[in-house]
Order: structure tokens, then sequence, then C-alpha cells
């Protein structure tokens, strides 16, 4: 997919698949189209990543068809419009609480290059763009998706204001920072986590927006779908990594542990 087709697909509710890459070796866009995802979540606000490799990052996925989206550190519009400059297709903003967030990063991701005063004036409705304005920004930024993250009780709390505004496209929860704002640290079977998760979905899903949770357990996610998600970003690949190797390792020793030591007797010490 590239960034419109990923608008489209979320907003339509048309199920789309995605994992998070931390990795930047040139080896791993190759491996990853192997997976027949959608999209790629690139991640700045954990990762120490410098905006010259996300930029590679961004420009090798999406000539492989895979949309790359990237989580920027804060949600900042210029770190948002910056990073859509370095070839991002998509914008994840971490930790956002408000309409006023949402308008500020709406206004970077779908208004872009306006600034300043004119694009206040025009996210404010105090002014109506040029025609010819409008029809240039809308086809300049119609491959930009607009991603958030909700992940707290202040924006469960703002949900609904912050859904009314036309510029998201897709509702991302992070499971972990939201089971710790509820107050129950990774327990996601907890009943109050569970049903903070149906309230995201089926708000979002109901002002027309995609929504997603990224996690790493496939049973979650699968009950998460059947209750309306339509968004899979699944697991990452240094977490994928992590569980084959450690199952493998273990199998191994488990294996091994009676087989004896095996020494070369041509060996001397």
């Amino acid at each position: 997919m590239q960034g419109k087709e990923l608008i489209q697909a979320l907003r339509g509710g048309r199920r789309v698949y995605g994992t998070a890459i931390y990795s930047p070796s040139p080896i791993w866009p190759r491996v990853v189209t192997n997976l027949d995802l959608d999209m790629v979540f690139i991640d700045t606000e954990h990762t120490p990543q410098d905006r010259n490799m996300i930029s590679w990052m961004c420009n090798a996925f999406a000539a492989l068809g895979l949309a790359p989206v990237v989580r920027i550190p804060e949600p900042d519009p210029y770190l948002a419009q910056m990073t859509l400059d370095g070839g991002a297709h998509g914008i994840i903003a971490p930790y956002v609480e408000s309409p006023k967030q949402v308008k500020a990063l709406g206004g970077a991701v779908k208004f872009g290059p306006l600034k300043g005063e004119r694009l206040r004036a025009a996210l404010d409705g105090e002014a109506e763009l040029e025609p010819e304005l409008a029809e240039y920004l809308a086809r300049r930024n119609e491959n930009k998706a607009l991603f958030i993250n909700i992940e707290s009780v202040p924006a469960l709390e703002n949900l609904d204001a912050i859904l009314s505004l036309p510029y998201i496209d897709c509702v991302l929860v992070g499971p972990h920072d939201l089971s710790c704002s509820l107050g129950f640290p990774e327990q996601y079977d907890h009943p109050d986590f569970q049903a903070a998760i149906r309230t995201i979905i089926s708000k979002s899903r109901g002002a027309g927006v995609g929504i997603g949770i990224h996690h790493n357990f496939a049973h979650h996610e699968i009950e998460w779908v059947k209750a309306g998600a339509n968004l899979v970003m699944h697991s990452s690949d240094i977490s994928a990594f992590n569980r084959a190797l450690t199952a493998e390792f273990k199998q191994i020793r488990e294996a091994t542990d009676d087989a004896g030591q095996i020494v070369d007797e041509n060996v001397h010490f």
C-alpha cells in the first residue's frame, strides 16, 4: 500500500496488517516483504534512530509497497512535518489527550506546507482557503495519514471530542501505557482494560476512522478484531526475534542436557 490506499482502507473499515520495525539493516525490507503486510510502524519515540536513517527506512519500505508510518517522539506538528518530508506516509503521534493536539497535528499532516497565522485561521474556521490552494494542499497531502496513540485515562475521557475532528485516519492504542494509566500495569485481561479497549474500538469505528492496538499476543488481537478493530499491528522485529530464539535455545538445551560434553582428544591443554 501507499499512503492514500492506507487511508482509504483504514477509514473504510477494511483489514490492514502491519508490524513494528526497529532494525535499520538494509536486508530487512526484503525480508519483511515476505510477510504479506500493508504497512510498517517505525518508532522514534523509544528507539534511538537519527533523521537520516529514518528517511532511508521510509523510502526503502515505500519502494517495496509497504506504507511507512513513523511514531514521532511527541505530538509536535513540526516534528510531524519534518518526518513526512523525509518520506513517511503517515505519522503516529504518541500520548494524545486533547482535541487541541489533534488540530495542530492535523494542520501539519493535512495542510503542509501551510503554517503560521494562515494555517491557524483556516483550522479555526476564521478564513477559507482559496480554491486553488485548497486543491493543491489536498493533492499534496493525499498520501499522508495521521494516527494518534490513545493510551491514557484523560484520552479516554476526551475521546468523543478528539474523534469529532476530521483529521484522524486511525486510532492506535498503546496497551502498555493505557494499562498503567488505568492502574493495572500489563494486566491486559483485566475487565477495566478490556472495557476501555472495546469503548475505543466502538467509538473509533463509529467516527469512521481505523482502529488498532499494537500488541505482541495474537489471542488478544483476534479478540479485538472480532470486536471491530481493523488494524492488526502485531509485534515487532525485536520481539519476534526474542521469542523465537528463546524458544529454540530452550528446546536445544533441553534436548542436549543428557548428551554429555564432547571432547576432542586431539586437543591438549
